[in-house]
């Protein structure tokens, strides 16, 4: 049985970069300050994030990302 919902598979930085036209590492930098929605899995310095493209997309549709340079690589 299924509720009619669709799951939305996560992505990684790479996918979410090149939707937004950044580089993996700013992508990364902006989940950490907590400006795009991510799910971080695992503990302690070395977290893999991962990324839902619709919350970005709302993030980015609210104004509330705000990337006026990418850092450098």
């Amino acid at each position: 049985m299924t509720s009619g919902l669709e799951h939305e598979p996560f992505v990684d930085a790479v996918v979410v970069g090149d939707f937004l036209q950044l580089r993996p590492r700013r992508v990364l930098e902006l989940a950490r300050q907590g400006v795009i929605s991510a799910y971080p899995l695992g503990t302690g310095s070395r977290r893999v994030w991962r990324f839902r493209l619709s919350e970005v997309a709302t993030a980015l549709r609210s104004s509330s990302v705000n990337y006026p340079r990418q850092s450098p690589a």
